[in-house]
C-alpha cells in the first residue's frame, strides 16, 4: 500500500515536472520550430533560387563577353591595312616581293589571334583564288586541309558548306579534327573543334575572305561548366532548342525547352523532371541564344532540407530530454536532505572522532557541520588577510598598467581589497630598473635577487609608508609612486632613494615621471618614466632620468656607423689591420663618453659595429654559426656601464679576427686526429671539432679534406674497419662484441662497412687468414 501510494506521488510529481518543462521550454521551442519550418526554410529556398540566378547571370555575362572579345579581333584583323592591300595586289603578279611581303604580315597577325584562350587555330580562306593562310604557312586549300588541316572524311562537306554568303560571326557545327605530323598517315590524336566565321568585306553577299576562328570545343565546354555542387550541366541552346555546346551528358527536349521559353520568365526555376529543374538567361551577344543550367533540386535545396530535419530533430530531443529530467527529478525529490548529509560525512570523514558531530537526524547533522564550514571559513579568511599586501601591490601595478583607468572601476576594485587611498592627489611615478654588473650577474641566484628587490622595496617603504607606493612590475623593475602637495617637487624623496640603490652589485637608473593630478591618471605618469628610461646613461651608480637631465645631457653624436666609417673597417679587415678595428671601436666609445651619448645609442652603435665586423669576415670565411653572432649581440645588449662594452668589444675582437696560421691548423688536425685514433669507439660528431675549431660543420668537413687528404666520415670508418681487423685477428671476441668495441651501434651496420671497404664479411675474413 506504502509502496503504490509513493509510486502515485512520483507520478503526481513527474506529471508537474513535465508540465512546468512543457509551458516553460517546449512551447517557445515548438513555436520556434514552426517559425523556423515556414519563415526561415522559405526564406533559405528564395535565397538558394535568388544565388543561383545570381550566378547564372554572371556566368552568362562572363561568357558573353568572351565571345564578344572575339568577335573584336576578328573584326579587327580583317580590318587592318594587310587584309586590305593584300586582297588589292593578289591578282598583280608584278609586285610579287610586295605580294609575298603581305602574305607573312597576315601570318604574324593570325599568330596573334591564336594566342587567344579559345582559339586554337585559325586560318584565312581565300574565295577567288587557291590559297589558305595560318600562322604558320600558306598553301593551296587541297594541300592545307590535307596536309595541314585534315578533317574527318565524313564531316568534310558540311564544313566546307559553310564558306558561302555573308557570315558575320557565324559558328559551324562541330567536326573532326586529326591531328598528325605533316605528310604522314600516322594519327596522333584527334578532337572535336568548332569554327566561327567572318567574311570580308563585311556587308557584301560575294565575299573575298573568310577568316575561320577554331574553337576548342574541349576549352569551351570547360568555360560554359559552373562549379557548383547543385548545377549538374550547363548549355548554350538557340531557340529552337537545339543544344549548341554542353558540358555534360544531360538531354534537353526541344519541345520542353521551347514550352518553357513562352511560359516562365527568365532565371526562375522550370521542373523538368521529379529532382531536376531548369533555369535559362538569354545571351546579350546573339538574341538566338540561352544559357541554359541543369539543377539538382535536392541538392540546391539540402540547406533547407537539413534545417528542416534539424528542427524536427531538436523538437523531439526536447521532449525526450524533458521527459528524462522530469522523470529524474521526480525520482530522486525524495531524498534531498539524506543525499546531503552523506555528502558531507563523506567530505569530513578524517573528522569521525569528534564528539558531538554524529548522531540525531538529517537536519541536525547538517547543521552541526554547517558550523565547522563556517569556522574553516574563518581560517580561510586569515590567510586571505595575510595575502592582501600581495594583492595591494598586483592593484597597484594593475593601475600603473592602465587597466583600471576609470576612477569607478579602481574604487570598485580599492574597496573590494581594502586598499585606501585617496582618488585626486598630486602624485609622480618614479621607475626603477635594476641591472646587474656582469661580473656578478651569474654568481647570483634568482633567489637571491629576489630577496634584494624585496629588501629594496622595505627600505623604500620605510621613508613614508603612508606617501610612498611599492610594486614589481617586472622581475628588473620597481615602481614607486610618491604622492606630494601640488607645489612641491618630488626631486628631495628622489635623491633620497637614489642613495638607498647605491650597491657594488647592481646599476640603478630611476626614470621620474610627470606629475599627475588624480589616480585614474598614474598611467600616464608610468609610461612617461618608462620612456625616460630610455636615456640612461653607461656610467657606474644609480643615476635620476628626467626630462630636464635628458634636454641638458642629450647626445649629438650618431647611433650608427656613417658609410665612410663602414668602408675603412673593410678596408683595415682586408689589409689585416686587426689591431686597430678594436682601437677605432674603442674611440668611439670615449667620443660617446664625452658626448655624454646614452645606453641607447651606444648599443646601437656597437650593434652596428658588430654587424659591420661580421659582414666583413663573412665575405672571405664562414667559420661561425649564426648563433654565435646571436649571442654576440645579446652580450652588448647586456652592457651596462662603459668598461663591460670594452670587454665585450674585446673578447668578440679576439674570436672573431682570431688569425690561425697554416702550422697551428696542422697541429689541430693532428691533435684532432690523435683523438679520433684514441677515442674511435665513442661517438665522433662532426659538429663537435667544428665548434672546437669555430667552424660551421661545411667548412670544417673542407678543411679536414684539404689537410688530410680524405672525407671526414672516410676516415673514421676505414680506421675503425683497420681496428676490426686487429681484433679479428688477434682475438677470439664475437662479431657482436668486436662492434661495439670499434664504436658501432650494431652488427648490420659493422658487416655492411666492412664489406665496403674490404670486399667480403668479418667472418670470412677472419676465416681466410687464419687458415
Amino acid at each position: 500500500m506504502v509502496n503504490r501510494v509513493w509510486q502515485t506521488y512520483r507520478t503526481v510529481l513527474f506529471c508537474r515536472f513535465f508540465a512546468n518543462y512543457f509551458a516553460l521550454i517546449l512551447i517557445p521551442v515548438i513555436v520556434a520550430a514552426v517559425l523556423t519550418n515556414f519563415f526561415v526554410v522559405r526564406l533559405i529556398e528564395r535565397d538558394a533560387e535568388t544565388l543561383n540566378n545570381t550566378i547564372m547571370q554572371h556566368f552568362s555575362e562572363q561568357t558573353d563577353d568572351i565571345f564578344a572579345a572575339l568577335e573584336r579581333d576578328m573584326v579587327n584583323m580583317l580590318s587592318t591595312v594587310s587584309v586590305k592591300n593584300f586582297l588589292r595586289t593578289s591578282g598583280d603578279r608584278a609586285e610579287l616581293t610586295q605580294y609575298y611581303e603581305w602574305i607573312h604580315s597576315l601570318m604574324q597577325q593570325m599568330n596573334k589571334l591564336d594566342s587567344g584562350n579559345l582559339a586554337c587555330k585559325s586560318f584565312l580562306y581565300f574565295t577567288s583564288e587557291d590559297l589558305v593562310i595560318d600562322g604558320n604557312t600558306y598553301n593551296s586549300k587541297d594541300e592545307y586541309f590535307k596536309e595541314q588541316y585534315p578533317i574527318k572524311e565524313t564531316d568534310t562537306p558540311s564544313y566546307f558548306a559553310n564558306f558561302t554568303d555573308k557570315k558575320s560571326m557565324f559558328f559551324t557545327g562541330p567536326h573532326t579534327v586529326f591531328e598528325r605530323p605533316p605528310f604522314t598517315r600516322d594519327i596522333i590524336s584527334t578532337h572535336s573543334n568548332i569554327a566561327a566565321l567572318m567574311s570580308y568585306p563585311f556587308n557584301s553577299s560575294n565575299p573575298d575572305v573568310y577568316l575561320a576562328v577554331n574553337l576548342d570545343l574541349d576549352k569551351l565546354r570547360e568555360r560554359l561548366g559552373i562549379q557548383e555542387k547543385w548545377v549538374t550541366d550547363t548549355m548554350l541552346v538557340n531557340t529552337l532548342g537545339s543544344v549548341l555546346i554542353t558540358n555534360g551528358l544531360s538531354e534537353l527536349q526541344p519541345d520542353s525547352f521551347a514550352s518553357m521559353i513562352r511560359t516562365q520568365p527568365e532565371q526562375t526555376l522550370f521542373l523538368n523532371q521529379n529532382t531536376k529543374a531548369l533555369s535559362y538567361t538569354k545571351s546579350r551577344f546573339n538574341d538566338t541564344w540561352y544559357y541554359v543550367s541543369m539543377i539538382d533540386l535536392p541538392t540546391l535545396m539540402k540547406p533547407a532540407r537539413t534545417i528542416r530535419m534539424i528542427t524536427f530533430a531538436l523538437l523531439g530531443m526536447f521532449i525526450v530530454v524533458g521527459g528524462l529530467a522530469s522523470y529524474y527529478l521526480s525520482r530522486r525529490l525524495y531524498n534531498p536532505i539524506r543525499e546531503i548529509k552523506t555528502g558531507l560525512e563523506l567530505q569530513h570523514q578524517h573528522l569521525d572522532g569528534v564528539p558531538g558531530l554524529h548522531g540525531g537526524n538529517e537536519f541536525d547533522t547538517i547543521k552541526r557541520f554547517s558550523h565547522l564550514l563556517i569556522s574553516k571559513n574563518k581560517e580561510l579568511i586569515q590567510t586571505v588577510n595575510g595575502m592582501f599586501p600581495i594583492v595591494q601591490e598586483q592593484f597597484i601595478a594593475r593601475v600603473l598598467f592602465g587597466e583600471y583607468r576609470d576612477s569607478l572601476s579602481i574604487e570598485y576594485y580599492a574597496k573590494e581589497i581594502a586598499f585606501p587611498y585617496n582618488p585626486v592627489e598630486a602624485a609622480t611615478v618614479l621607475c626603477i630598473e635594476i641591472q646587474y654588473y656582469s661580473a656578478f650577474v651569474d654568481q647570483l641566484s634568482e633567489t637571491s635577487k629576489s630577496f634584494m628587490l624585496a629588501e629594496l622595496k622595505e627600505k623604500i617603504l620605510k621613508l613614508s609608508p603612508a606617501k610612498i607606493w611599492v610594486c614589481q612590475t617586472r622581475v628588473d623593475q620597481l615602481a614607486c609612486v610618491l604622492h606630494h602637495e601640488e607645489d612641491r617637487d618630488p626631486k628631495e624623496t628622489t635623491n633620497v632613494i637614489k642613495l638607498l640603490l647605491e650597491h657594488p652589485y647592481y646599476k640603478a637608473s630611476i626614470g621620474i615621471g610627470k606629475m599627475i593630478h588624480s589616480v585614474a591618471a598614474l598611467h600616464q605618469s608610468y609610461n612617461h618614466a618608462l620612456s625616460m628610461l630610455k636615456y640612461k646613461s653607461l656610467n657606474t651608480g644609480a643615476e635620476i632620468c628626467s626630462e630636464q637631465r635628458v634636454w641638458k645631457e642629450r647626445a649629438s653624436s650618431d647611433s650608427f656607423l656613417s658609410a665612410h666609417e663602414v668602408n675603412r673597417i673593410f678596408n683595415r679587415y682586408k689589409a689585416g689591420d686587426y689591431k686597430n678595428l678594436l682601437q677605432s671601436v674603442f674611440d668611439l666609445l670615449d667620443a660617446g663618453m664625452r658626448s655624454n651619448a646614452n645606453a641607447h645609442q651606444m648599443k646601437n652603435l656597437g650593434t652596428d659595429v658588430l654587424n659591420t665586423w661580421a659582414r666583413a669576415v663573412e665575405s672571405e670565411r664562414n667559420d661561425f654559426d649564426i648563433s654565435v653572432y646571436s649571442e654576440w649581440f645579446a652580450a652588448i645588449n647586456r652592457c651596462v656601464i662603459w668598461e663591460e662594452m670594452r670587454q665585450t668589444f674585446r673578447d668578440i675582437h679576439g674570436v672573431l679576427f682570431r688569425s690561425i696560421e697554416p702550422s697551428d691548423r696542422k697541429q689541430q688536425f693532428a691533435e684532432i686526429l690523435a683523438y679520433i685514433r684514441d677515442h674511435y669507439n665513442e661517438e665522433l660528431s662532426i659538429e663537435y671539432f667544428a665548434e672546437q675549431m669555430n667552424m660551421s660543420a661545411g667548412h670544417f668537413s673542407r678543411m679536414f679534406k684539404e689537410e688530410v687528404g680524405e672525407k671526414y666520415v672516410e676516415y673514421i670508418a676505414k680506421y675503425r674497419i683497420s681496428k676490426a681487423k686487429e681484433f679479428l685477428l688477434e682475438t677470439d671476441l664475437k662479431i657482436d662484441d668486436i662492434a661495439e668495441q670499434i664504436g658501432y651501434w650494431g652488427r648490420n651496420s659493422f658487416i655492411r662497412n666492412f664489406r665496403r671497404y674490404e670486399g667480403i664479411t668479418p667472418a670470412k675474413y677472419r676465416a681466410i687468414h687464419q687458415s
